[in-house]
């Protein structure tokens, strides 16, 4: 049976936080194809990850499923999600437009997952006034004057490396307590601080040691035939 108790969830490991992201993203996908229940087993394959750990995830969430049918898809759904904080949609401010910032503002999931892009801020002259995806672009001169007039607690900060560390202390200043950050540069922030760095080069680069490695491990098998 489904437990009604709730651990601690304070104490959920940030690994699995993250993969708790994972699953939410899989039972959506699930969700809209109708699926009403899923096996640990089939959750763990659609996630990438070994059913022993899947289980092990949920159970910080008090969810351990019912022996013979699995996890119901939209019960699962709404105790992820109320896990992650994201039952109500959350105003998040996009601090630098460039090429990737207006990626990042076309990006349709954050609205699917419980995020509203609030505002749009940026430094260049050309781009504040402009619409992007039907908002504004706002000068960052009005940086803290944006934060506190949509309540914002988390940022995404597509700035360039010079400046980043200085709009990241003004974010901060302003109130923001979470923080985003694909600028390719190291942030410093206070204790209080949660900030997440997304690092595409070093993401590629990671990929292209492994594609080393295959292509040597296919020539090795060329060789000993």
């Amino acid at each position: 049976m489904t437990a009604d108790c709730r651990p601690n969830e304070a104490r959920v490991p940030d690994a699995t936080v993250a993969r708790l992201a994972t699953y939410l993203r899989v039972l959506g996908v699930l969700g809209d194809g109708a699926v009403t229940t899923v096996s640990s087993e089939e959750l763990a394959v659609a996630a990438g990850v070994n059913s022993a750990k899947l289980r092990k995830d949920l159970s910080y969430l008090g969810s351990y499923g019912i022996r013979g049918v699995g996890y119901h898809v939209d019960t699962l759904t709404e105790e992820i999600a109320r896990t992650l904080g994201i039952t109500v949609h959350r105003s998040v401010a996009l601090v630098g437009v460039g090429n990737l910032g207006q990626a990042l503002a076309g990006y349709a999931g954050f609205a699917t997952r419980g995020f509203r892009i609030a505002a749009l801020v940026d430094a260049d002259p050309a781009r504040i006034g402009t619409t992007l995806q039907g908002q504004p672009v706002r000068d960052i001169a009005e940086l803290e004057a944006i934060v506190a007039e949509h309540g914002i607690t988390i940022a995404v900060l597509a700035t360039p490396a010079a400046v980043s560390q200085e709009v990241c202390d003004r974010l901060v200043a302003a109130g923001v307590t979470s923080i985003l950050n694909f600028a390719p540069v190291v942030l410093t922030v206070p204790g209080h601080v949660d900030l997440r760095k997304v690092d595409l080069a070093a993401e590629l680069q990671i990929l292209s040691f492994h594609e080393t490695r295959k292509a040597a491990a296919q020539l090795a098998e060329v060789v000993t035939r």
